[in-house]
């Protein structure tokens, strides 16, 4: 049956993938609501989660929200790593417009370090295996436990598959990357329904990457995508959308709880 119910997060995904990509012309939107749905996911549906599943203290401090700041922070350092790699390559030498020049391969991806829209797709993949993990794990427990995590699954599954999207093109992959990324976040959640068919994820484990997983998403949201959001575009609009896509999420954590 989760696996079953992890098809319908499969199709969810790629629909939001197919979304990001039709609406480029109003990408400063895109983006707003992108921004919003990573911060709703996180606040509302990650934290609380992996709060309730490692709890634990550490030093004073909930062992979930020392691997949320560590998971911030591991975000921070690697593209840093790989901005002051890119810069000291100098970019292309036998670029026309200088060496120091760097070629994107979306709008709005001058500057950008590819690789880190890789690592930040590879991520989403596998948040996308753990709410399979997630899925399988709740119908072995009961029907109704079952349902309310297919709900939430499949509804932000959509929110997963147009971020993917999204963060893969935003830092200068070119389309045929975007749509690999997509295509694995899709197939994601199958295989980890499918895998709980042969184990157990601990509980504190699933906790602990919850946390981490939720740092990298911030730091994302906060110091990336709602930037380039509203670096051409500070309309209302975009604003607009951040905040729906909060709403959003809330809507579905509330309809799931």
């Amino acid at each position: 049956m989760a696996v079953f119910v992890a098809l319908g997060a499969f199709l969810m995904t790629l629909f939001g993938g197919w979304t990001a990509q039709r609406v480029t012309d109003r990408r400063h939107l895109v983006l707003g609501l992108a921004g919003g749905l990573m911060l709703g996911v996180v606040g509302l549906d990650l934290l609380p989660e992996a709060l309730h599943a490692a709890g634990e203290e550490f030093l004073g401090v909930p062992r979930a929200l020392l691997l949320f700041v560590g998971g911030f922070l591991v975000a921070h350092l690697v593209e840093r790593l790989l901005a002051v790699r890119q810069a000291a390559h100098g970019g292309d030498p036998h670029d026309p417009a200088g060496p120091g020049h760097t070629h994107g391969h979306g709008p709005g991806t001058d500057g950008r370090v590819p690789q880190v829209g890789l690592t930040a797709a590879s991520a989403m993949v596998g948040h996308s295996l753990m709410d399979g993990v997630a899925l399988g794990a709740a119908f072995q427990v009961g029907g109704g436990m079952g349902t309310a995590v297919a709900l939430a699954v499949i509804a932000h599954d959509f929110a997963d598959g147009f971020n993917t999207y999204t963060i893969t093109s935003l830092y200068g992959n070119d389309r045929r990357r975007a749509v690999a990324m997509l295509v694995a976040d899709a197939l994601a959640p199958v295989l980890g329904a499918a895998s709980t068919l042969l184990f157990t994820l601990p509980e504190e484990l699933l906790g602990g990457y919850l946390g981490f997983f939720g740092g990298v998403l911030l730091y994302l949201a906060a110091a990336e995508i709602l930037p380039e959001a509203h670096h051409d575009h500070p309309a209302r609009s975009t604003l607009l959308c951040t905040v729906l896509g909060v709403g959003f999420i809330w809507l579905v954590v509330g309809v799931a709880g």
